[in-house]
């Protein structure tokens, strides 16, 4: 969960105490590397790749993906940033942070995006980016790339490239960030 919506989200002005790191720097730099060479495996190249990063924590993990892409193949695909806020079907219940922004840079009729995030968690903020994602475009074929698959679905979601799966109980909170992923807790100020 990104700073600025545990900021924002029960309990309000929570801090996150980490206890175990799960994957450090150079580790998740690797788990990166390799679920790069996945997206060019499994699409024959890049040549129809649209990445979508969610806001907030999926940004900044699209954005490295795209370097490393860049880096393998000689071609960084179009990077996109979706705010699925109010697509969600728990507006009521999480912050709608006004300085998420949405921009897709091109149409994406035709094209296979892949979804970018940190965490997956019950699977409500992907289908929440699916519902936004055909306001631009009827894609071809839709991937979903997490850093941290922590179970907990709540809907019949799977991803198709994952850093690392994470059993969690639902009282913990994982953290990413590009300098590693950390295992903790939310507790209120």
């Amino acid at each position: 969960m990104a700073d600025r919506e545990r900021r924002h989200t029960r309990p309000h002005g929570a801090t996150f105490v980490p206890h175990a790191e799960v994957l450090a720097e150079e580790d998740l730099s690797r788990a990166l590397r390799r679920m790069a060479h996945e997206i060019i495996e499994r699409n024959h190249g890049l040549a129809d790749v649209v990445l979508v990063g969610l806001q907030t924590g999926g940004v900044p993990i699209a954005r490295r993906l795209q370097e490393l892409l860049l880096e393998i193949e000689g071609v960084a695909p179009p990077l996109g940033i979706l705010d699925v806020a109010f697509y969600r079907d728990d507006i009521g219940l999480r912050p709608v942070l006004p300085e998420a922004e949405t921009d897709i840079p091109v149409d994406l009729t035709g094209r296979v995006v892949v979804i970018v995030d940190d965490v997956l968690f019950t699977g409500r903020t992907v289908r929440a980016a699916l519902n936004a994602l055909s306001d631009f475009g009827r894609a071809s074929c839709v991937q979903l790339c997490v850093v941290v698959d922590r179970g907990h679905r709540e809907l019949p979601l799977r991803p198709d490239f994952v850093g690392k799966n994470l059993p969690t109980s639902r009282e913990e909170a994982v953290d990413v960030s590009l300098d590693g992923v950390w295992l903790g807790k939310l507790v209120g100020r």
